[in-house]
């Protein structure tokens, strides 16, 4: 069996390329990227490589369509509707199955129900849910008039080694490090809205079992993780998976992280403030999905390999965050001060 992965050297391309390289002896693995970065982590083989620019659309169809056919083409990723129209021009009568990474942003929030299910309304609350709900109805449109056989799964977080630690100000290299020097951590709200992390190794596992799997034709699957946490029990179990004890926490409204910091926080306001807790039942019945490594025991794991590999930056540095939480900190303290003293209403 011929199988491409369109990227191959992100997180979760990574963990499916070992995974199959490793148990799977009927595969013949190839990659589609430009060739300048490896993946995250060593492989137990090697793939074999077409070397090109997914962003260029002619030089990606061109590469896919002159090379061999395949028999499954992963697309890691996909990311605009452009994009998605040039895989299916890509595959089109050269692929049987295309199995597509998308996301759990795709849905509306807050939900109709939880824990949400493949069948909540798309809406997708910032450009990136809103371009893969464009990029699933293209490829939908294709494999019902027969181009290819889809399959979609929607990761929810994804952690693991080869990565970093999301934080309520995203991924930057300093928050780990800001743990170790015992600072205070920015939490957006009060940290009481609902939050799921899967380890990578349990995510990979459920796109190689949708390779040529019959039942996956046609649907969609999360691959979420099962510990629903608070914001605030995830950040205290970030560090206790460091070995330190649970960080002083900041809490700022995420309308005013926002404002302060739209790159850095505005995952916040469209994301991170509602609940984010997904069913699985599907993934666990047609792709043998198991959530298998507790997110402490799989966060010990990411922080030795950010250690062993100094992926990590003297949060001293990060003077925006040291200075947005002497603001909030000062702000509180104003406000405290100008009510002292006024009666409140009985």
């Amino acid at each position: 069996m011929r199988v491409l992965i369109v990227g191959g050297t992100g997180l979760i391309s990574t963990a499916i390329s070992t995974q199959l390289l490793a148990s799977r002896p009927d595969v013949e693995l190839w990659h589609f990227n430009r060739g300048k970065s490896g993946p995250k982590l060593p492989l137990p083989g090697e793939p074999r490589l077409i070397t090109g620019d997914r962003k260029n659309a002619a030089d990606f169809v061109a590469k896919l369509r002159e090379g061999p056919a395949f028999d499954v083409v992963i697309d890691m990723i996909g990311f605009l509707p452009e994009e998605a129209a040039s895989l299916v021009d890509a595959c089109r009568g050269r692929a049987k199955q295309v199995i597509f990474c998308s996301t759990v942003d795709v849905y509306q929030k807050p939900a109709s129900q939880y824990p949400i299910t493949e069948a909540e309304p798309h809406a997708g609350l910032n450009d990136y849910g809103k371009a893969k709900v464009q990029c699933e109805r293209i490829l939908r449109e294709a494999h019902e008039r027969g181009d290819f056989a889809l399959t979609v799964i929607r990761p929810a977080h994804t952690y693991g080694e080869g990565g970093g630690i999301i934080n309520s100000l995203l991924g930057n290299r300093t928050y780990l490090d800001r743990i170790k020097k015992g600072k205070p951590v920015i939490v957006h709200g009060d940290g009481s809205s609902l939050w799921v992390s899967c380890h990578v190794d349990d995510v990979a596992r459920a796109f190689v079992n949708a390779i040529g799997n019959a039942k996956t034709f046609g649907q969609s699957y999360h691959t979420a993780g099962e510990e629903w946490m608070t914001w605030n029990a995830y950040t205290d179990k970030i560090s206790l998976a460091a070995g330190l004890p649970p960080p002083r926490k900041i809490y700022i409204p995420s309308d005013v992280l926002m404002r302060v910091s739209p790159q850095r926080a505005g995952w916040c306001q469209t994301n991170f403030y509602l609940h984010n807790i997904f069913d699985n039942s599907r993934a666990r019945e047609d792709l043998g999905f198991r959530y298998t490594i507790p997110f402490l025991e799989g966060m010990k794991r990411t922080i030795k390999w950010i250690e062993e590999h100094k992926a990590i930056d003297n949060s001293d540095e990060d003077v925006f965050y040291d200075t947005l939480v002497q603001a909030w900190e000062r702000a509180s303290d104003s406000v405290a001060a100008a009510l002292k003293g006024i009666p409140e209403l009985k």
